[in-house]
Order: C-alpha cells, then sequence, then structure tokens
C-alpha cells in the first residue's frame, strides 16, 4: 500500500494539532527539556553562586548587574525558548522572528550589561583566574571579539540563514534548529559585548567608535525585513504551506515576519545607542572626576611643599649675605 504524500496526508487529516496562536499559548505549552533550558538553568546557577560568594566575604555587587544577567538576560532567552513561543517557532514564520530577535539582540544585551566575566574574575581562585584570563586575552577570543569581525557576522549570518536552503534545513532537523538557536546567541553576544559590556574585554573601542558601529548596524535591518516583506518565495519552501493550518497565511505571516525584523531592529538598535550614550557620559564624569582628584593632591603636595619651605628655620632665618 502506498502512503499518501505529505501535502494530501496533511489535508485529509486537517490541521496538525496546534490551534491558533494566541498569548496564552505562551504560558500553557512550556518545553524544560532543550539543552538551551538546561544551559539558561546552569548560568543563572552559577552566576547566583558567584554573586552569594562575593556577600559572604563583604564584598559589594551592584544589584542592578545581577537583575540585568538573571532577569532580562537569561529571563528574556527563556521567554521565547521554553514557552509557547518556541512551540511555535517552526509554525509561524513571525513568532520565530520574534524569537530571532530575542536570541540574538535583546538577550545578549542584557547579559553583557550584568558583566559575568568581571564576577568570575572576584569570586575564581588564582589558578582558575588565570585560565580564564588567558581565554579571554587568546588570539581566538581577540579575533571574534574584534568589533568589525562580530559586525561582519553578526549583520551576513541573518542573510545567509533566510536565503539559502540552510532555513528549511533548520525547520527538519530539530538538533540544527537548537544549534541556530544558540548560533543566535553567541554572534550576538560577540557583537554586544566589545561594544555594551563591562568586562575586560580585548579590542575595546573608544566611544565614538561603538556609537558609529551601532548606527551602520540599523540599515541592515531595514534591508533585511523590507527583502522578507517584499519577496514572493516563502522562506522555507513549501513548509508552511504543507502544514495544513487552516487558520494560517503564511504569505501574509511572511510579511508580518519582515515587519518585525525591521521595526524590532530599529528599535532595539535605538535603545542600545541610548545606552551607550549614558555609559559614554558617565565615563565622561568619572574621569573628569579622576582628573580633578589628581589636581587637587598636586595641588595639596604643592602647598604642602611651599609650607615647609617658609617654616624651615634654616631657609627662614639664614642670613643675608653682602656679595661684596
Amino acid at each position: 500500500m502506498q502512503l499518501p504524500e505529505l501535502p494530501s496526508l496533511v489535508a485529509a487529516v486537517g490541521d496538525t494539532g496546534l490551534p491558533p496562536f494566541t498569548a496564552a499559548a505562551i504560558f500553557t505549552r512550556w518545553n524544560l527539556t532543550s539543552l538551551i533550558a538546561l544551559g539558561l538553568v546552569v548560568s543563572a546557577a552559577l552566576y547566583l553562586y558567584g554573586v552569594h560568594r562575593l556577600r559572604e566575604r563583604g564584598d559589594h555587587w551592584p544589584p542592578g548587574r545581577t537583575v540585568a544577567f538573571v532577569a532580562g538576560g537569561l529571563g528574556s532567552l527563556a521567554a521565547v525558548t521554553v514557552t509557547g513561543i518556541e512551540a511555535y517557532d517552526t509554525t509561524l514564520i513571525s513568532v520565530h522572528m520574534v524569537q530571532h530577535m530575542v536570541l540574538s539582540m535583546v538577550g545578549p544585551i542584557f547579559l553583557a550589561l550584568g558583566a559575568p566575566t568581571t564576577l568570575a574574575l572576584r569570586t575564581l581562585s588564582a589558578g582558575p583566574r588565570k585560565a580564564l584570563l588567558a581565554v579571554v586575552h587568546s588570539r581566538y577570543v581577540r579575533t571574534l571579539t574584534h568589533p568589525l569581525v562580530a559586525f561582519g557576522l553578526f549583520i551576513a549570518n541573518p542573510f545567509a540563514l533566510y536565503f539559502t536552503g540552510l532555513y528549511r534545513q533548520t525547520l527538519e532537523h530539530p538538533v540544527l534548529h537548537e544549534f541556530v538557536h544558540f548560533h543566535f546567541i553567541v554572534t550576538g553576544c560577540l557583537f554586544f559585548w566589545p561594544l555594551l559590556g563591562l568586562d575586560p574585554l580585548p579590542n575595546r573601542w573608544p566611544y565614538p567608535g561603538r556609537a558609529l558601529l551601532m548606527v551602520l548596524s540599523v540599515p541592515f535591518h531595514t534591508v533585511l525585513g523590507l527583502t522578507i516583506m517584499q519577496s514572493r518565495e516563502l522562506l522555507g519552501g513549501d513548509w508552511y504551506p504543507n502544514l495544513g493550518l487552516s487558520w494560517h497565511d503564511p504569505a501574509a505571516d511572511q510579511v508580518a515576519a519582515g515587519g518585525i525584523l525591521w521595526a524590532g531592529g530599529e528599535i532595539v538598535s535605538v535603545t542600545m545607542l541610548g545606552i551607550l550614550v549614558v555609559q559614554w557620559v558617565r565615563q565622561s564624569e568619572r574621569e573628569a572626576k579622576r582628573i580633578d582628584r589628581a589636581l587637587d593632591r598636586a595641588e595639596a603636595e604643592q602647598a604642602r611643599s611651599t609650607a615647609g619651605t617658609i617654616t624651615n628655620p634654616d631657609v627662614a632665618a639664614r642670613p643675608e649675605t653682602d656679595a661684596g
């Protein structure tokens, strides 16, 4: 007996079982068994343990960094990988695009602001700390975190994913699909960490250069989003039509996905540029205070030297002698 082809089988059975995507689906369809979910739990545990170690020995760690890393960074990544967002990410291209934006932009920004490398350096013993510093300053890491290299990877990856056969492969193979999620996170961290991060990384550009690089990334999101919106071909080929969802229009959903990428990219980029400007202003203020303290110390030292000269009896009471 010959089995019917996939489109015929789907048409005979009807919808694949997934109801229309709603806000309720985000909170009712959980997936806690993925490798990314495990990685998020381990990362949160290690970070909180490091903060606990610092507090035990009386050292201060800014609460804002903990909130940024755990709630903002890991929390946003969890929101799109273990909830209903993940359940629909191979069903709706628009949902996938939201996931893409969070994994590659939102999550990495908050992770960078959490300064996990600095936390590790302050809590690790001498041996592991030396090994971590060797990795951070290795040639491999210096190359990947160079702003121009990271910028190229961050910009080129979406074009390579969506306009080749790779995207269809990620829909068909769960392992590759999860690897792409991890890849989004890594490339996002490589791009944002040297620009916004508080950790001691090599290749850190001055603030004007960082701001320029951030501004240059905005047009690429616009071009990619508009290209997806205007494309006559569906991303993933016949994958979405073959799902047979009566409540889903793949073409309209792709237009929405391009709009999400376009608008979301600009919103996140402008927000990040604002954070960068705030950091720049604060760094300038710290530098001005440092210069003021140095000048004050120099003036105090000069005043003490002058006072010592005046009060020195050998100098003050020395009789004037006649030249002749």
